[in-house]
């Protein structure tokens, strides 16, 4: 063959590649932007019916309560570990959690669970799914619903951030930008299910507290978005200034690592103007950050700190929190990152345990008091307090009378 004509037939062969890569290159680009929130997801289990079965058998003789919702099991669950955009501290990152789905086609609500306190990267829903507490909550999707559990920034494909704890705005921005991944998924990623606009919601300590914050933004800023049916709040400290006031009003807090995690998360993220060692003694101050690293449990935390309040506390601040105007940060940030009682017009279940040493129960009494004060109707509005158990111990009942409370409403 001729040697121009040979380059001819270069030149032909080379066009039809550039064109079937550019056609190519515009298909991956359109699919990349199909997706505002959603970016991959990877299966991290499957759980058979007569496996959840079991493990229900085995948990039913601890908890009694789990029999009251033993009839609402009915598929296999399939769980993926969801990685999806969100902001926080201003910025845009990449978050992760997981995604439960029932193992049979059809149209199903979301429930999302919120987590309570974790430090540990480890322990985080994605790094850890088979945990038997997050167990529980997966095989909710059992059920019938698409269970959501946010790992929350500063864990699982965050982890390299600092975890803004009981920090109103990017807890709420995170688990509500996941429902909005979620959405994403249902037709591309979940072929065999439809995800519906109805939410349900519970949580448990800091999740109870980042239910309740959730709640009322779902209803006032995202109600043309998503149709809330209902909310179960399980030991949340919902006004932190109550809290905070609890904790430092005593002689010995059991859980140093609450307060800590408080004062390193407000201060990471510019809440707290006041340096640490404002607030705290040395070497507590000091040692604050390396504490929390995500690299040590709570345990370990606790043993690095103090359960005496005067020798946790720098007396400046035990004197002064509630008046100095040196302080005033931590007054209006404890404010702004609480939850106000509001007139809600959606059902709301209210659980502590009586004898919570953790987070006093006065917090529950305070937000549904207001809550009533505000206008919410009473039979939408419910209150129950578990007598003498502490704050671990009222998990469980108190989850299993919410999960109650849920189906009830679907």
């Amino acid at each position: 063959m001729p040697i121009h004509k040979v380059n001819k037939v270069k030149i032909v062969i080379a066009a039809f590649i550039f064109a079937v890569l550019a056609v190519f290159n515009s298909c991956s680009g359109d699919k990349e932007t199909d997706y505002d929130y959603f970016v991959s997801k990877e299966s991290v289990a499957s759980y058979s019916l007569s496996y959840i079965n079991t493990l229900l058998d085995g948990a039913e003789g601890f908890f009694p309560e789990i029999g009251a919702v033993r009839p609402y099991v009915e598929h296999s669950v399939d769980v993926y570990k969801v990685v999806y955009l969100t902001e926080a501290g201003g910025k845009e990152i990449s978050a992760s959690g997981l995604v439960c789905v029932p193992g049979v086609d059809g149209e199903y609500p979301v429930l999302s669970f919120q987590n309570g306190t974790n430090t540990l990267n480890a322990s985080c829903p994605t790094e850890f799914p088979s945990s038997p507490m997050y167990q529980f909550v997966e095989i909710i999707a059992s059920m019938g619903f698409v269970v959501v559990i946010t790992d929350y920034p500063g864990f699982g494909e965050s982890a390299g951030i600092p975890h803004p704890y009981l920090i109103r705005e990017p807890t709420v921005r995170s688990v509500v930008d996941m429902l909005f991944a979620v959405h994403e998924m249902d037709e591309e990623e979940l072929t065999d299910v439809t995800v519906s606009d109805d939410v349900y919601l519970a949580g448990y300590s800091q999740g109870g507290w980042a239910t309740l914050a959730l709640h009322e933004a779902i209803e006032n800023d995202y109600s043309g978005l998503f149709n809330l049916k209902g909310s179960v709040c399980g030991a949340g400290p919902y006004d932190l200034t109550v809290l905070f006031e609890a904790m430092t009003g005593l002689s010995s807090y059991p859980m140093p690592v609450y307060i800590g995690y408080i004062i390193n998360a407000y201060t990471e993220y510019d809440q707290f103007t006041n340096p640490v060692s404002d607030l705290l003694r040395e070497p507590y101050a000091s040692d604050l950050g390396d504490l929390f690293n995500g690299q040590k449990d709570s345990g370990e935390i606790n043993a690095n700190l103090t359960t005496s309040v005067p020798d946790l506390f720098t007396p400046e601040f035990l004197e002064g929190i509630w008046t100095d105007q040196k302080y005033s940060s931590v007054r209006t940030s404890l404010e702004i990152n609480s939850i106000a009682g509001w007139k809600t017009d959606v059902p709301l279940y209210f659980l502590h345990g009586g004898g919570d040493t953790s987070v006093d129960p006065i917090t529950t009494e305070s937000i549904y008091d207001a809550m009533m004060a505000a206008g919410t109707p009473a039979q939408l509005c419910k209150k129950e307090i578990l007598p003498g158990l502490d704050h671990g111990d009222a998990v469980i009942p108190a989850m299993m009378k919410g999960l109650e409370f849920l189906i009830s409403l679907k």
